[in-house]
């Protein structure tokens, strides 16, 4: 069966930890020209702090009822008690939407997910338009797909018990293994000659045809991103991931490489200087990923705190809701067996130095 008018088509986002794809699905519903589009958006970690972006966009064709998250879990581990459930609900809906967006988790494998489409029930309904692979162009010329990968590989090479990749370079071939297209994001953080290595880096990982094309701030036009018509469901049994190749006898893909915890700190009174506070405890603790809200004493927005390695956003995106208790936030992610005690404690001091700052 190929992609058919009756069915509603699907496009997959993928990419590792901070490579934009929130931002690039942001861009995606605020320009989709009338589309009524549903989001479903998988994290790892229990606190939704991507679907709660994407459901501050306050669009009439993508309500918030329209933004379903499944956290803690990923749903490529756990498609028949997750994923088939929430298509089923989706697609039973009065008004079907006109698109579906899946917003993997960065630390997921996309080709289970992507052959779930083949289940009788989803199949007959909805077809993969494509999947779409976001790398952050920035920290792949750097030589690294997050903080401190060189670091990383130099622990695992003085380990003689160790013979295999690194799992952050597995999850960045695999990514783009699976995909349809692989988006550069970030480009406007380097020259043409680095961008140009880096896509060559990427097309290196396939020995078929890929569309590699780049972008600044996730902003492309929706035509790129949707209407492939890949139906790429008939097509990802030859896309095998890692564990695919290295596990045929079954066993299950696992998440042990990484962890990720919450920690719950105060108000944050100088921005600037817990920013500058967050980038050391980043480098002292191998952080891969941070994200989350923080309330500042006197502004009614929540700032939102994106980081990736030393590079970390800032900004405000909607007011505290009526029933919301201002606070801070922040999801941490890294590598299994991080000191999370004392991460937690780095970063609440952060937020007390911040006060002292500000005063």
């Amino acid at each position: 069966m190929t992609a058919s008018a009756d069915r509603v088509p699907c496009t997959v986002v993928t990419g590792f930890l901070g490579a934009g794809k929130t931002t690039l699905i942001r861009n995606l519903i605020e320009n989709a020209s009338g589309r009524r589009i549903a989001i479903i958006v998988n994290e790892f970690g229990d606190v939704g702090i991507d679907g709660e972006i994407l459901k501050s966009c306050g669009i009439e064709n993508c309500p918030e009822e329209n933004v379903l998250e499944l956290a803690n879990g990923c749903i490529c581990c756990t498609v028949a008690d997750d994923f088939v459930p929430t298509m089923t609900a989706l697609l039973e809906r009065d008004k079907r939407p006109d698109h579906i967006v899946i917003e993997t988790s960065g630390l997921a494998l996309p080709q289970p997910l992507v052959a779930a489409f083949n289940w009788p029930d989803i199949r007959t309904q909805v077809t993969v338009d494509g999947v779409v692979t976001v790398i952050d162009a920035a920290a792949v010329a750097d030589g690294r797909f997050a903080a401190d990968h060189d670091a990383l590989d130099a622990q695992r090479a003085a380990d003689d018990s160790l013979d295999h990749e690194s799992p952050l370079e597995e999850l960045f071939e695999d990514q783009i293994r699976a995909a349809d297209m692989v988006v550069l994001n970030k480009a406007d953080l380097i020259d043409a000659a680095r961008l140009e290595a880096v896509r060559a880096n990427v097309a290196g990982q396939v020995d078929r045809p890929l569309k590699v094309i780049h972008a600044s701030h996730g902003e492309l036009p929706v035509e790129v991103l949707l209407g492939l018509g890949a139906a790429t469901e008939d097509q990802i049994g030859a896309r095998k991931s890692h564990h695919e190749l290295h596990h045929e006898d079954g066993h299950e893909h696992d998440h042990d490489d990484f962890d990720s915890f919450v920690v719950a700190a105060g108000m944050v009174a100088d921005p600037d200087g817990f920013v500058a506070a967050l980038k050391q405890v980043i480098a002292d603790h191998d952080v891969l990923r941070l994200k989350g809200f923080c309330a500042v004493p006197g502004k009614p927005m929540r700032l939102v705190v994106q980081a990736v390695g030393q590079r970390i956003e800032t900004y405000f995106d909607r007011p505290w809701g009526a029933g919301e208790q201002p606070s801070t936030r922040l999801v941490v992610i890294g590598l299994h067996g991080m000191d999370r005690a004392a991460i937690e404690a780095a970063v609440r001091a952060a937020t007390a130095e911040a006060v002292i700052a500000a005063e």
